[in-house]
C-alpha cells in the first residue's frame, strides 16, 4: 500500500463567518433595515388631526418704507416741540411786557419842545444803565422803554415798541438826521448820535451805549 507523504495544513476561521444567517450582532439587520425591507403599511391618523404643528425661525425685517416712516415722524415730533418751545417764548415775552407796562409810571414832562437836540440831551443823561428785558425806568432799559422814557419827560407818550415808535414819526433821508432823531430797524431802536452813531439799549448783558451803527438796513424817523 503506498502513502503519499504530503502537507496536511489547518485554516482556522472564525465559526461566524460560516453562519450568515445567525441572531448574532455581527449579522443582524438594523432596525432601519428592517423597515426597509417592510411591506407597504397603512398609518391610521385620528379625526382630530389636522395637521402636524411646524416650526420654524421667526425674524423680523425693518422695510425702507418703514425706516421713512420712524425718520418722518421723528422730524415731526421734533418740529412739534420746536413750535411748541416758539410759542412758549412768545408768551413769556408778552407777559415780560405786560408785567413792565403794569408797572411802568411815566415821568413828569419836564422838558419843553421835543426838537431832536434838546431830547437828545436827555437821552444821555441814561449812559451806562444796564440793558433790562422789558425795562422802562432808569433801572433799566430796553431800546424801545428807553425812548419811550426819553420822550415821555416831553410830554409825548409812545408805545413800547420799537416798529411802533418808528411809525409814530415822520420818516426823512439818512443825510439829514440829526442828533436826538430816531435810528430804526428791523426789531430795534435808538437816538442818532451824529457821525453814523447810536445811541441805545444793545441787548442782555450791556448797557446804554454810543457806537457806530453796524448795517445799511436802517432809517431815520423823527418824532
Amino acid at each position: 500500500m503506498a502513502v503519499s507523504a504530503g502537507l496536511v495544513g489547518t485554516l482556522a476561521i472564525p465559526a461566524y463567518a460560516f453562519a450568515p444567517g445567525t441572531d448574532g450582532i455581527q449579522f443582524g439587520a438594523t432596525a432601519q433595515t428592517r423597515l426597509t425591507q417592510a411591506q407597504a403599511q397603512d398609518v391610521t391618523v385620528g379625526d382630530d388631526v389636522i395637521a402636524a404643528p411646524v416650526s420654524e425661525d421667526e425674524y423680523a425685517a425693518t422695510t425702507a418704507a418703514e425706516i421713512q416712516a420712524a425718520e418722518e415722524a421723528k422730524r415731526a415730533a421734533e418740529e412739534a416741540a420746536a413750535a411748541e418751545a416758539a410759542r412758549q417764548a412768545a408768551a413769556a415775552e408778552m407777559a415780560s411786557y405786560a408785567a413792565s407796562a403794569a408797572q411802568y409810571s411815566a415821568p413828569a414832562a419836564v422838558y419843553g419842545s421835543a426838537d431832536p437836540a434838546s431830547v437828545f440831551a436827555v437821552a444821555q443823561q441814561y449812559l451806562g444803565v444796564p440793558y433790562v428785558y422789558g425795562g422802562a425806568t432808569p433801572a433799566g432799559f430796553d431800546c424801545s422803554g428807553l425812548v419811550m422814557y426819553v420822550y415821555a419827560q416831553f410830554g409825548i407818550s409812545l408805545p413800547h415798541s420799537s416798529s411802533a415808535q418808528g411809525a409814530a414819526g415822520t420818516q426823512i433821508p439818512i443825510d439829514q438826521a440829526v442828533p436826538g432823531d430816531l435810528v430804526v430797524m428791523d426789531g430795534h431802536i435808538g437816538f442818532y448820535a451824529g457821525n453814523g452813531q447810536i445811541l441805545h439799549a444793545p441787548y442782555e448783558g450791556t448797557v446804554v451805549r454810543t457806537q457806530p451803527i453796524w448795517t445799511s438796513d436802517y432809517w431815520i424817523v423823527r418824532i
